[in-house]
């Protein structure tokens, strides 16, 4: 593990080189910050031994691109949209119900998400989430609570 000193220098050094990078890859700022957070905190916790600034430096562009290409090619991300691009005939009713479930917290997102719209059984979103099955159907509950609360509750104003 490195120190603060050493993680703040780098940080000054690499951090244009490592932004550019993963707006290139990603186009897209939000992601940007989330992969150079994740370099800088793999760098942080590396105990890697540079031979020189250029080969730190090549080690920070392996890093970024490799992160990129991740993230890129995550099942999330391959099966995600944006509310604005939703199309516009979407009732009403069912973009309420998105954001609801878009609402949820981590967990209970993926379990609903994987569950209801992409049409997995319990034991297999287990497989998929490294969870047990029971955990799996604990969270459906739960999840399930919360979207009836937050959508009867509101429904009945």
């Amino acid at each position: 593990m490195r120190s603060e000193y050493e993680v703040n220098a780098a940080v000054e050094r690499y951090a244009d080189t490592v932004k550019r990078l993963c707006m290139v890859h990603l186009k897209n700022t939000a992601d940007t910050e989330d992969i150079f957070q994740t370099v800088f905190l793999k760098y942080a916790l590396s105990s890697a031994e540079f031979e020189s600034r250029e080969h730190e430096k090549a080690w920070f562009i392996r890093v970024t691109i490799s992160a990129c290409k991740d993230l890129l090619k995550s099942f999330f991300r391959s099966r995600t949209v944006s509310l604005e691009e939703l199309p516009a005939e979407m009732g009403e009713d069912k973009r309420y119900v998105l954001e609801a479930v878009l609402s949820l917290p981590d967990k209970y997102r993926e379990v609903v998400y994987l569950h209801y719209y992409e049409d997995y059984s319990a034991p297999e979103i287990g497989r998929i989430l490294g969870r047990n099955v029971n955990t799996v159907y604990t969270l459906l509950n739960r999840a399930r609570q919360q979207l009836r609360e937050k959508l009867g509750g509101e429904a009945d104003e």
